[in-house]
């Protein structure tokens, strides 16, 4: 199965205060995305980086059952997001930006060309809720 065969990609992560450049396909989204068609806003926070932090594993874990915190290093956080049917798996990554006060995410397919919008459909509700 395709899915299971899905290695988690090499290039997650952030340097110098941006997550890796979206994919050239359409199965990715990010707030630092240099494609417009890709591109999110960030999350605008008034709290301390900790606790923006804390919101947004609260909120994963409140909305999102078959996501996975798999890496928390200072900032930054990085989930697997799993598919319930054909068990897909998305990389989402946060990093809080406390001088700016901004949350950017990236979230991409493993696998495929197209996600048919799941990407950003996903992280218009995580930005809906952080935004409450």
């Amino acid at each position: 199965m395709i899915s299971m065969s899905a290695t988690r990609p090499d290039t997650l992560g952030h340097s110098n205060g941006r997550l890796a450049e979206c994919p050239t396909s359409p199965n990715c989204v990010a707030t630092q995305s240099g494609d417009e068609q890709q591109r999110m806003l960030p999350v605008k926070y008034s709290t301390d980086a900790g606790q923006a932090l804390e919101n947004i594993k609260s909120m994963v874990a409140k909305k999102f059952s078959r996501a996975k915190l798999v890496r928390e290093d200072g900032n930054y956080l990085h989930y697997e997001f799993t598919s319930l049917i054909f068990r897909f798996v998305d990389d989402v990554e946060f990093l809080v930006d406390d001088k700016a006060k901004e949350i950017h995410f990236r979230s991409a397919s493993r696998v495929g060309h197209s996600d048919l919008g799941a990407n950003r459909k996903r992280m218009q509700t995580l930005v809906d809720e952080l935004n409450q």
